[in-house]
Parts: structure tokens; sequence; C-alpha cells
């Protein structure tokens, strides 16, 4: 095996660019650019701190255009520079999840320090770029493992207590959603590399259970995980987010009522650009552009899921795994919490909700998926 990897890196890229994933990719930057500038035009107008009403989609765009740049860096160059930064990498995230936290260098925004303000830039969300650090990272450590991966002294042990670390920094800005998000994509490369099935039983067995505490002990979270339960309790409080995306949703119908027609947008859906532009592409687009985002982030999956079955190596695989799950994930949570499957998180929709962070690393992901496409091995049927 290590001779065929060898002699297939020797080979140089036995790919190509993967033009079925890079197409979704566009189609999602698109509608996520009309659909910003539809749901956040009434915000923009009213409002006496932006300029114009296009102001968060020309955002939009310049964000899409630096994470298009950053793409085709990463898509060009060889996945294996990642891996041998990979150690760098997260230390940068684990100092900025850091920094984030210091008074007068933390953002705050919405009652949550998530954010770097430096001068007149804008604000850069540290817990973004960890997602991807520790994809690369864990990607990279479960690569080298072999099969001490399945040892609990040498394996997961130190698995576990790498990720408690970054997800108690996430927690502590406090942001449950990209923690869980971190979690599952490092879950997930966990597993694939090999983990010890009784270890990673154990693992979930502990996740889940500290997942229920940090809502049982939080009052904010208790008071929306019961207003998940039934919303209608608190109507104009704590069930508010979810009954106004399910009259969203609803309202739609099967074609929706229009591009640029919403209601929901003036004012009843909080974040109606953000965390919530799901449940406004529900009520323009109706129940056929809800399917059409799912079909697309499900197409997504599949490319990504295919370039990791042909990657040269296991970093390769891994890689390609973890970059997929970090944005399959994220779009099943979001979507999730819109349509009031989940309860009420707030997490962007990657490639279509408005925000700088997510849009460039969303992208850069891709360019690892890319990168990794231009190295994989030729389908069997081709073969």
């Amino acid at each position: 095996m290590a001779v065929r990897v060898a002699a297939r890196r020797r080979a140089g890229p036995a790919g190509g660019i993967d033009l079925p994933l890079l197409a979704v990719v566009l189609a999602l930057l698109v509608l996520g650019i009309d659909m910003v500038y539809s749901a956040s035009f009434v915000l923009a107008h009213n409002s006496t701190l932006y300029d114009s009403d296009s102001y968060f989609m020309v955002r939009q765009v310049m964000f899409a255009v630096i994470g298009a740049v950053a793409m085709l860096l990463v898509a060009r160059s060889d996945y294996h520079v990642m891996q041998r930064y990979s150690v760098l990498l997260l230390a940068v995230s684990v100092v900025m999840l850091f920094a984030v936290l210091v008074p007068g260098i933390g953002h705050v925004e919405y009652g949550a320090q998530r954010w770097l303000k430096l001068g007149p830039l804008p604000p850069i969300q540290p817990s973004e770029l960890a997602k991807l650090a520790v994809v690369v990272y864990f990607a990279d450590w479960l690569s080298r493992k072999g099969e001490n991966v399945r040892d609990l002294t040498y394996g997961s042990l130190p698995f576990a207590i790498i990720l408690v670390v970054i997800v108690a920094l996430v927690m502590l800005q406090p942001d449950l959603g990209t923690s869980t998000v971190i979690v599952a994509s490092a879950v997930a490369v966990f597993f694939v590399g090999g983990a010890h099935l009784a270890h990673f039983s154990g693992g979930l067995a502990l996740g889940g259970a500290a997942l229920a505490m940090l809502i049982r002990v939080s009052g904010y979270r208790w008071s929306r995980f019961i207003a998940f339960l039934n919303p209608q309790d608190d109507p104009t409080g704590a069930g508010w987010h979810t009954i106004q995306t399910s009259i969203a949703l609803g309202s739609g119908g099967l074609f929706g009522l229009g591009l640029g027609e919403s209601r929901q947008k003036f004012y009843w859906v909080p974040g109606a650009h953000t965390d919530a532009i799901y449940s406004i592409i529900g009520e323009e687009l109706g129940f056929i552009g809800c399917l059409a985002v799912l079909a697309l982030f499900g197409v997504l999956a599949q490319r990504g899921f295919s370039i990791a079955r042909r990657a040269p190596d296991q970093f390769g695989a891994l890689l390609a795994v973890g970059s997929t799950c970090l944005l399959v994930f994220q779009a099943a949570i979001n979507i999730g919490v819109v349509a009031a499957v989940l309860p009420f998180t707030g997490i962007t929709l990657p490639f279509i909700s408005s925000g700088g962070s997510s849009l460039v690393v969303s992208m850069v992901a891709v360019g690892c998926l890319l990168s990794v496409s231009r190295q994989a091995s030729a389908p069997a049927a081709a073969r």
C-alpha cells in the first residue's frame, strides 16, 4: 500500500479539479448573494449605520471574492503543504481564541464576545478558523498515528484532550453551534481514521452527557430547549424565533411568494440575512427552493466523500472527510434549527448566510477538497 501511494505521488496529479463540486459551490454563492440582498435591504435601508440598501450584499460579494481567491490558491497548491503546517495552524487558532476573550481585544456583538476587531478591518471570528484548523490538525495527527489510533493512551485520550481544550475556548465566548460543528467534524475524522469502536462509543456517550449538562445549567439555553418543545408557551420570548421562521417557511407554499417578496424579513424573523436566511428562502422560493438548497448540499456531500475515497493517501482522505463534514454538518444544523427540528442555536448557512469569516473559511474548505481531487486516482469505472 505504501509503495502504491508513493508511486502515485511521484506520478503527480491523476485527477483534476472537481467541476461538479465547483459548480455546486458557485450556485450556492450566487443564491447566497441574491438572498442576502433580499433579506437585508429592509434593515440596511432603515438603519443609519449603513449607507446603502445594498450594504450587506456588497459585503457578501467582497467576501465571496476573497474566499474565491483563497479557494483557488489552496486548490492549486499541494494539500501536503497544509499537513506540514497543521500544528502551526492549530496554535494560531488557539492564540486567537484566547485573544478574543481578552477585554478590549475581543469584540462583542449580540451579547457574545466572538470577534476580533483589528483597526478598520471587518471583525474576524477566530472560531471559524478553529473549525478548519481542527480538521487539518487531526487529519495530519491521525494519519501519522497508524495503528496507535486504536490505543487508549496514544490515540483516544490525546484526541479527547485536544478537542476539549478547543471546544472549551469556543464555549467561553459562548458559541454552542460552532462547538457542535467542531466536535461533529473532528469525531467524523477520528472515526474514519480508525478509532477503537469501544472508545469511540464511550466518547459519544460522554459527549452527549456533556451537551445535555451545558444546556441544562445555562438559563438561556434551557429556555430555548423548552421553547423548542413548545414554542407557543412563550410566543413573544424564547419561542419567537421558532414561531416566526415556521411562519416564513409555511407562507412560501410550493413555489414561494417570489424573489424579494418576503414579509417576515420586515423585523419578524431575527437574523433574516444571517442565521435564519433559509426561512426567507422558503418564503420567497417555496418548498422547491428549499429542496434545491438541500439537493445542492447533497451533491456537495457526495462529491466530497467521493474525493475522500479516491485520495492518494490517508491524510488526503481524512482532510476531505473533515472538510466535507465541516460544511454539511453546519448546513444540517442551520436548516434543522430553522425547520424547528433542532433547538435554536445561532449558526450560519455555509455560502448563503451573510458573514465574512464563515464564508471565507467555507471557501478554503472547498479549496482543500479541490486540492485533494487534483491528486485523486481515477474512478474505478474509468480505470
